[in-house]
């Protein structure tokens, strides 16, 4: 019958692979944010976070829906209107921002409705991705031959858009959300064919800035100048707390230190759901892999990495599978977005790297940030949607 066959189509276009891995993050989530909230000294009530949390996966859910019903043409043709939308809230930010938010940690990067917070930059990102597939898909159909003359242009045209993004978030404090779109950037320039002429010398002074900022901020003389610079003092805080993490314990490495010995604590095996002996501030965002060490120890924290392997693996699979050049710059995009999210905060949980603000994808509480990492995620199930459909058309007409 039409309808059944119609129906196993359609279900068969969709990677349940992908949904795998996101709902199994999702519960992980909901369970470590009841976790954190019930040990929050603030009062908050954790019925009501994870049912925020869960309200804002299921408008997650249909976004995906959503999205899955456009194919490569249609958000090739939406990547302007989405990255001008994004642009725009950026802008409104800086004017109606926050001011409580802004006052305790010094981002104006915050709308406030309410009991509802929002942060553009999050939804900013995925319209910066698909913005940067169409300029890098243009460039390379125009110009298929790679020199040094052309790879130069394709950078300038790439940093061309990217500029208004960093001026942005550099007005409203965000260095976190920034260094994130730097991370989409590189991602999107090593797979775009730029040659190694260009990106092995621009690596190395990269790395060269970053390693005489890191020797600076290390010293007195060279704070000084870092401070000139644009430098501020929650981020020299931020970078003590990281080399001396338990130097002060009592204000500006508090998070970390207490992070470490929560994770120190869940040993192999964890102390079992719900059972938090170590206060974390405000576990229940940026430190909420702490959660996950203490209650479930390194087997559970390693299991959450696994899932997170797992889910870039499916992606990268769907990016080979559909052999598109706009899709392929989008899903790198993507990857790029949610690896950098996750090598950073478990990477500043276990005290490897500074402390930035960044949350753990699908798990930290937070509405924007979750909403943003879903519409990528249904990019992505988009590829797979409408390839199988192709696929599908492909083989009626040989019939």
């Amino acid at each position: 019958m039409p309808k059944e066959v119609e129906t196993t189509e359609d279900s068969s276009r969709v990677d349940y692979g992908i949904v795998f891995s996101v709902f199994m993050l999702a519960l992980i989530g909901l369970m470590s944010i009841y976790v954190a909230t019930s040990h929050d000294t603030s009062g908050a009530s954790s019925t009501r976070a994870v049912i925020m949390q869960a309200a804002w996966y299921v408008i997650g859910g249909i976004a995906i829906v959503a999205i899955m019903q456009f194919d490569s043409e249609q958000l090739w043709r939406i990547a302007p209107l989405a990255y001008g939308l994004g642009i725009f809230l950026l802008i409104a930010v800086l004017i109606f921002y926050n001011r409580a938010v802004a006052l305790q940690t010094g981002a104006k990067s915050w709308f406030s409705l309410g009991p509802i917070s929002f942060q553009p930059s999050e939804v900013m990102k995925p319209a910066y991705i698909l913005m940067l597939g169409r300029v890098v898909t243009q460039h390379n159909t125009a110009y298929p031959e790679h020199t040094i003359k052309t790879d130069w242009m394709l950078l300038g045209r790439m940093l061309l858009w990217t500029l208004p993004v960093m001026v942005l978030l550099k007005l409203q404090n965000d260095f976190g959300t920034l260094l994130v779109f730097v991370a989409i950037l590189g991602g999107i320039v090593l797979v775009s064919g730029v040659t190694w002429k260009i990106l092995a010398p621009a690596i190395a002074v990269l790395v060269a800035v970053g390693g005489t900022a890191l020797t600076l901020a290390a010293t007195t003389p060279g704070r000084v100048i870092l401070t000139h610079l644009g430098f501020k003092t929650y981020q020299f805080n931020r970078i003590d707390a990281w080399l001396h993490p338990f130097d002060n314990t009592a204000s500006t490495s508090l998070q970390l230190s207490q992070s470490l010995k929560a994770i120190g604590s869940g040993q192999l095996f964890g102390k079992g759901f719900n059972q938090v002996q170590v206060h974390v501030p405000v576990r229940e965002s940026d430190m909420i892999f702490s959660v996950i060490g203490e209650n479930f120890g390194f087997v559970g924290s390693c299991f959450v990495i696994l899932l997170y392997f797992l889910l870039i693996y499916q992606m990268i699979r769907v990016t080979f599978d559909t052999k598109n050049e706009f899709y392929a710059y989008v899903s790198t995009g993507i990857i790029m977005m949610i690896l950098f999210h996750v090598f950073e905060n478990i990477g500043m949980s276990v005290g490897l790297l500074p402390l930035t603000g960044i949350p753990l994808p699908f798990i930290s509480q937070g509405g924007s940030s979750l909403l943003g990492n879903l519409i990528g995620v249904g990019f992505i199930m988009s590829m797979r949607y409408h390839y199988k459909s192709y696929m599908f058309s492909e083989a009626e007409d040989t019939f």
